[in-house]
């Protein structure tokens, strides 16, 4: 596989450098949250939780299944969450994951769409049960975000897809 489709002979990344791609590109998304935006109901989505479902389901073995919980660590320094709440949500959602694969003997893109789906979810109403008071009015929003979360997926599966296809063979 070559990196570029015009330059066929083009060298691979180094094997560290190719192996750093996904993480940096889950931080950069979770730094997207500390963006000066100024927004009245928050409905953007969890950038971060989508590229880190993208690398997982689309190129499993790009990230070790530990890498929920630092890669969720600091999707909470940086977006305001309370502190662990990205670290046990993601890595919930990995174990989750994991559990499914070995379940299922092969999946197409719907049914990886719907275990992001129930994963976006689950962490979106969880964040939302940890950091906000439960007498808050807010689930109208919270399955807004979700909705919004839900359909963004295929657009973080299309830039995982195009970055795992530049990074190359890590042979």
């Amino acid at each position: 596989m070559s990196l570029d489709a015009r330059n066929p002979f083009a060298e691979p990344l180094p094997r560290q450098q190719a192996r750093a791609i996904p993480w940096i590109s889950v931080m950069i998304a979770s730094t997207l949250t500390a963006l000066p935006l100024i927004a009245t109901v928050p409905l953007m989505p969890p950038p971060g939780l989508l590229m880190l479902l993208a690398w997982r389901l689309l190129a499993p073995f790009a990230l070790k299944p530990w890498a929920a919980a630092p890669l969720g660590f600091f999707d909470d320094l940086v977006s305001g969450q309370p502190l662990g709440s990205a670290v046990l949500l993601w890595s919930v959602c990995f174990i989750a994951i994991e559990f499914a694969e070995n379940r299922m003997l092969y999946r197409n893109f719907v049914q990886e769409w719907l275990i992001a789906a129930a994963a976006l979810a689950f962490c979106v109403i969880g964040a939302r049960l940890i950091a906000v008071p439960l007498s808050a009015p807010i689930w109208p929003l919270i399955g807004a975000q979700v909705a919004i979360a839900v359909l963004a997926f295929p657009a973080a599966a299309r830039i995982v897809a195009w970055i795992d296809r530049r990074r190359g063979p890590l042979a």
